[in-house]
């Protein structure tokens, strides 16, 4: 309802012609979703407080379109685990025990959960998950992070807001020194492309990282370790004369297989490295792609 004042300063008039529905600030009150509107991220002048060793608050602000969006550890924010974890389940099922317990491994010395979240409209509600994204160290690569458990909420997918995860994380992993980001992908290579991800080889992340543990130590693990040699060696010369063996002999070995031939080896096929195929798959057998950025 419009208020109008009149030429009279005592007298107040109210024009019941006139009644606008109310209004009320996207950015604080509603939280708008726009299915045709990609929207570019605007990082907030919060980001600048970004240092390698924050302690736990929100990150940074992602104002996509009209929507604020806040970046933040799952660590910093025990409070919202279960909606996290109802998140991930809705795409990977798992147990819900064992999800609480894989998200509550995050810290900031990696691995590390983040969560994308937008304010709620119900005042002094908790805020909305919207994704989720996991970090881990990349052996033998200290400036390299492996990006895995990228899911947005179902319902609000094809709106923009995985590409602001994305390129959240990659902040998130500049403002620390790290400056390559590698992934794997089963049918999101499209997306990963055009947000400047290309073909790269497998990684191994790091379950657990330690300062007390250096990198050459931990390198060592995946690696195979010499044959040790037999405890009694003797030496050639040292050998004991055979003796005459017992009872009825032994008949003699089957022949040994003839040797193959380069012309009974098949031609090697060419490893496939294009957006098609890839030579890589996962523990179920699935193709599966690796991809890596520069950030």
């Amino acid at each position: 309802m419009e208020l109008i004042l009149s030429t009279s300063p005592a007298e107040l008039t109210l024009d019941p012609a006139c009644q606008p529905e109310p209004i009320l600030r996207s950015n604080l009150a509603k939280l708008t979703l726009d299915p045709a509107h990609q929207p570019e991220l605007i990082l907030s002048p919060r980001l600048s407080e970004l240092t390698p060793g924050s302690a736990c608050h929100p990150e940074m602000t992602l104002r996509p379109g009209s929507t604020e969006l806040t970046l933040e550890p799952v660590h910093c924010r025990p409070e919202l685990l279960d909606a996290c974890a109802d998140l991930i389940n809705e795409q990977w099922p798992r147990s819900r025990a064992s999800r609480l317990h894989s998200l509550g491994q995050s810290s900031d010395n990696f691995p590390l959960c983040l969560m994308l979240l937008s304010s709620n409209p119900t005042p002094g509600a908790a805020p909305i998950v919207v994704g989720h994204a996991r970090l881990s160290r990349v052996l033998d690569q200290p400036q390299s992070l492996l990006v895995e458990t990228v899911v947005v909420a179902r319902a609000l997918r094809g709106r923009g807001f995985g590409r602001c995860l994305m390129e959240g994380l990659e902040v998130f992993a500049q403002a620390r020194g790290f400056r390559r980001l590698h992934l794997t992908t089963h049918d999101q290579l499209n997306f990963y492309a055009h947000l400047g991800y290309r073909l790269g080889e497998p990684v191994q992340g790091l379950v657990f990282t330690s300062r007390r543990l250096p990198t050459t130590l931990l390198s060592a693990f995946p690696r195979a370790f010499p044959p040790r040699p037999p405890c009694n060696v003797l030496s050639p010369t040292a050998q004991a004369a055979p003796r005459a063996p017992k009872g009825p002999s032994l008949p003699p070995p089957p022949p040994l297989p003839e040797p193959l031939t380069s012309s009974s080896l098949l031609p090697a096929r060419p490893l496939p490295q294009n957006l098609l195929e890839t030579q890589y798959c996962d523990l179920r057998g699935c193709p599966i792609f690796w991809m890596e950025k520069d950030i």
